[in-house]
């Protein structure tokens, strides 16, 4: 398995989760992703390079937090502040070429997790 993502479940509305990804491939780009029901895959944050900064959704701004681990090969979604809009699986994705700083596109990305699911609900 060469991204195994963990830490999705169900959750009120307002509430968090911080989700997990171990990336076992050699990369320079990650990124989170997700996937409604009906909906196609998005970009919910990437980060273009092993020492860029993180891009975001306009619908998670402030609300999520990408951040990574280098020496573990492991990179984490703080998601705050839920709504039942972020239902959704969430996928981590990594690929070998750096991306330009800001873009954040299925196509980009060659390795792909099997996905966790987020569910917020009351």
């Amino acid at each position: 398995v060469q991204l195994q993502a963990s830490g999705g479940g169900l959750v009120q509305p307002g509430g968090s989760l911080r989700l997990s990804c171990t990336v076992s491939v050699e990369y320079h780009a990650i990124g989170w992703f997700r996937q409604a029901p009906g909906k196609e895959r998005e970009g919910v944050s990437c980060i273009g390079s092993r020492d860029g900064s993180p891009s975001y959704a306009d619908s998670v701004k402030g609300r999520f937090t990408f951040s990574r681990d280098n020496a573990k090969n492991t990179m984490y979604l703080q998601m705050d502040s839920l709504n039942p809009e972020d239902t959704a699986i969430y996928y981590c994705a990594a690929d070998g070429y750096p991306l330009e700083p800001g873009r954040c596109r299925v196509g980009d990305f060659e390795f792909w997790g099997w996905g966790t699911q987020v569910t917020v609900s009351s």
